[in-house]
């Protein structure tokens, strides 16, 4: 059995359904993750866990050892390990981090009460909690550019969202402003050049802003965010930033005692039940 696969069946047998959310169940033959369970939680097929793990399938992508890693709650270390034995060389120092530490993916899972998600510095959302898709959608639909959270506001506005005039203004120029302390902090990354370029091609508006050369951290704000479960709810939104990672811990709160909060709640009940965890073949 190759290095890969040795470490991919001994990660997966150390995370217990509880450390991801998962209901442990009855007549577990094992503590750890099932197949599918790991199959669900990285986006692939069951087949293709099992074609890893047995050593038929070869040459993994970087995006699917990531999906891995993030899966299977691994430390910094033991990621590069896993990129390396799969013939792939570990995310360079001057990329933009994307790997969720175990604590960070600890937070997610246990405050579920508020919708919270985590993005790298370039705006990629990279984890999610249940009531966060509810609320505004489900990532998991999208691949790629599309998961870009300054690329959906430019190119596709913000259907569903509603800021007041001032904070709407903020809200554009500040992830403008966010993405190019971004590119100054990661210069060598090629993806987040790509994604600049394709932006001030695309969208007048943020070629605009880009042009003003401002640079700042992208701020708290107030939106109102219109869920077809329960209808409109205004949220503050605050941005926590990782000490270490440059991950950005984004969390929705509502006013104590308002309706808004009720229908919070109401979400966390009705909304939910229509997620389906999303397959994809790799």
């Amino acid at each position: 059995m190759s290095e890969f696969a040795s470490v991919l069946r001994a990660w997966r047998d150390r995370v217990r359904p509880a450390d991801v959310g998962l209901p442990a169940g009855a007549g577990r033959r094992t503590t750890g993750l099932r197949r599918e369970e790991l199959a669900a939680l990285a986006g692939v097929s069951v087949d293709y866990i099992v074609r890893l793990e047995q050593g038929r399938a070869v040459n993994p992508s970087p995006q699917m050892l990531g999906a891995l890693a993030l899966a299977l709650r691994v430390t910094p270390a033991e990621r590069d390990h896993l990129y390396r034995v799969a013939g792939v060389a570990p995310p360079a120092r001057g990329m933009v981090p994307q790997h969720v530490t175990p604590g960070v993916q600890r937070i997610i899972d246990r405050l579920g009460d508020v919708p919270m998600a985590v993005f790298t510095a370039s705006h990629d959302i990279l984890l999610w909690n249940p009531l966060w898709a509810a609320l505004t959608g489900d990532p998991s639909r999208y691949i790629g550019i599309e998961r870009n959270l300054v690329w959906g506001h430019f190119m596709w506005g913000h259907e569903g969202v509603e800021f007041d005039a001032e904070h709407e203004e903020d809200f554009a120029s500040d992830l403008a402003a966010d993405l190019r302390m971004a590119v100054g902090r990661y210069p060598h990354d090629g993806a987040l050049a790509q994604l600049v370029a394709r932006m001030r091609s695309a969208s007048p508006d943020f070629e605009r802003r880009w042009g003003e050369a401002r640079v700042a951290e992208h701020r708290s704000s107030r939106k109102s965010i219109t869920s077809t479960a329960v209808g409109t709810i205004t949220v503050d939104c605050d941005v926590l930033t990782v000490p270490g990672g440059d991950l950005r811990i984004v969390v929705y709160s509502v006013v104590p005692g308002s309706t808004d909060e009720q229908k919070l709640d109401l979400l966390r009940v009705a909304g939910l039940q229509s997620l389906m965890p999303a397959h994809r073949e790799p």
